[in-house]
């Protein structure tokens, strides 16, 4: 698999793209109660299609699925996609978004162009992480607005399972909640006024806060979407079934999750080699995401007045 970003730092924005490898069978699970998706139908496993060529993860809210045009451009161009039997060829191309745009220039989003970039950019070296595509503009605990904020950002985890088995995740975190280390503990989230130099609990602010209408219909603007794959041999449910408890990293490392004002959405993917089972690849993705959640925080960067953690 390959992974590029494309980052604009003066519109804080930006967007990510994850490119499969050939006979990559992809699934999704959708949680967050406010999602902004695009051909997440297609991978019901139910329905027909079975391979996914790329997967794409941007900021911009629902402006930013136009990123995906340019990721079908790129793959169309190099004849990848699904091939129908008129002779034609559709890139399968699911896409999750999260909202950026109280931050940077307004009216700058991930497009079409972005998208292309992203894949031009695509490699297979450890993926960078951090402030940059689309973590670019991701904040946590944005309750109190920027200033009592924390920077989110793109992270990445891989897990070595054995047997040649290998899980990995890579997800953009923006969310409602607070982000919890290892030990349990607030790493970022929502600030303590008048300083902001400590953290006041999301489920403590929720107390007062979101008893008041205005607040809450404002907090509507987080996520956290992401994306675990294995290079396990998994049919497209039990590839779904791995999209399910991966959801379990979300909480573990966020609280709370899944909430009304969240996108939480994961895609899952195999990649088909190493024989195994799918609760085994599901314990090691879920606890992939967590990690990866946590480095996204541990090497996200301030911009635009919101502080990261390594500014407090």
């Amino acid at each position: 698999m390959r992974v590029g970003h494309a980052t604009d730092l003066e519109a804080a924005t930006g967007c990510t793209v994850l490119l499969c490898p050939p006979k990559t069978i992809g699934a999704v699970d959708v949680r967050g109660g406010a999602p902004g998706t695009r051909e997440t139908d297609v991978l019901n496993p139910q329905n027909h299609v079975q391979i996914v060529n790329a997967i794409v993860l941007s900021g911009g809210s629902a402006y930013g699925l136009s990123a995906a045009d340019g990721v079908m451009r790129y793959l169309s161009e190099r004849d990848i996609g699904y091939k129908t039997r008129a002779g034609f060829v559709v890139p399968i191309v699911p896409a999750a978004i999260l909202f950026d745009l109280a931050l940077g220039t307004p009216g700058i989003y991930p497009d079409a162009a972005m998208g292309y970039a992203a894949c031009e950019a695509a490699t297979d070296a450890a993926v960078l992480q951090g402030t940059l595509g689309a973590g670019t503009g991701a904040i946590c605990g944005a309750i109190l607005g920027k200033e009592f904020a924390t920077k989110g950002g793109i992270g990445s985890a891989s897990i070595a399972v054995g047997n040649g088995l290998v899980v990995g995740a890579m997800v953009a975190v923006n969310a409602v909640g607070d982000i919890l280390d290892e030990h349990g503990q607030i790493m970022a989230g929502v600030r303590q006024p008048p300083d902001g130099n400590t953290f006041m609990g999301m489920l403590n602010a929720m107390k007062t806060m979101m008893m008041q209408p205005p607040v809450a219909e404002s907090s509507g603007e987080n996520t956290v979407i992401g994306v675990v794959a294995s290079n396990a041999q998994l049919t497209k449910p039990q590839t779904q079934k791995v999209a399910q408890m991966a959801h379990d990293g979300i909480a573990r490392a966020v609280n709370p999750a899944h909430t009304m004002y969240d996108g939480d959405t994961i895609f899952a993917l195999s990649t088909g080699d190493i024989l195994t089972d799918t609760s085994l690849v599901g314990a090691f993705a879920a606890e992939a995401m967590a990690q990866a959640i946590r480095n996204a925080i541990r090497h996200a960067t301030s911009l635009d007045g919101v502080r990261a953690i390594n500014s407090r």
